[in-house]
């Protein structure tokens, strides 16, 4: 009960700022040009290989449009989970009310678990909302129903690591820029920490490779592939983040 009281509390709060109105104008403008410009791409090869039957070899829709559009959502993603997950213990430590919340008769886990589920919730309708993008190809060709399954599954998995990041973060600080700035430093180490997998050999490139938070989605998910290997290690992330998250409010509570 504790946990669902907390979800609806941050739900609320969501939607009485502006945060969640402007991550989502923010999240569709910038995905429909990503989609827009993968449409036209795709129209344009698409009638160079009417007349050049060899170079259609290949030529659909989920290759050409739905995969890079995934990709980049991931990125975008990337740089706004950081702004939904600012305030979601920062705003409480300046506010002085995450005392007042700890003292309550629920449980450290059960208001972490609330305001986590709250933002994942809030992503899996950003998300939604994106699903016109797939309904409208249906109008150019053919679309693979499971690239499109793994591809959201992958984001919604890759938003829940992100997430779990942020609200570590936020914990550590009562300013939310600052929440926010070293939510999206770690992400973005995690996600360029696969550039060094090209240049290191042997273990240490294998070790970069399976480190970088972006390389998973791109490696499997994007492409339609549905690996355990990258679900682990999501949920592996997403777990390791929650549970420091929660070392660190016992902490505070200890702390008094």
């Amino acid at each position: 009960m504790g946990t669902l009281a907390i979800f609806k509390k941050e739900m609320r709060a969501y939607f009485a700022s502006p945060i969640a109105y402007a991550i989502f104008t923010l999240f569709l403008v910038i995905c429909g040009y990503f989609f827009y410009s993968f449409l036209i791409y795709y129209s344009l090869a698409s009638m160079q290989a009417s007349m050049s039957p060899g170079l259609g070899a290949g030529l659909n829709v989920t290759d050409s449009i739905l995969r890079p559009l995934f990709t980049n959502m991931s990125v975008v993603l990337l740089f706004l989970m950081p702004m939904l997950t600012m305030r979601l213990f920062a705003e409480e430590r300046k506010q002085g009310t995450l005392e007042l919340l700890l003292t309550y008769p629920v449980r450290d886990g059960e208001v972490l678990l609330g305001k986590f589920m709250s933002a994942v919730a809030l992503t899996a309708l950003l998300l939604l909302a994106t699903g016109i993008y797939p309904l409208l190809l249906t109008l150019w060709g053919e679309v693979e129903l499971y690239p499109v399954l793994t591809g959201y599954l992958g984001l919604l998995l890759l938003a829940a690591a992100f997430i779990a990041l942020g609200l570590l973060c936020s914990s550590l600080t009562e300013n939310q820029i600052v929440a926010a700035t070293f939510t999206f430093g770690a992400l973005l180490l995690f996600w360029i920490i696969g550039w060094a997998a090209s240049l290191a050999e042997g273990d240490w490139g294998v070790l970069f490779r399976q480190l970088s938070i972006v390389e998973h989605f791109v490696g499997s998910f994007a492409r339609g592939v549905l690996e355990l290997k990258d679900v682990a290690y999501y949920v592996g992330m997403a777990s390791f983040f929650l549970f420091a998250t929660l070392k660190s409010l016992e902490i505070r509570r200890w702390k008094g």
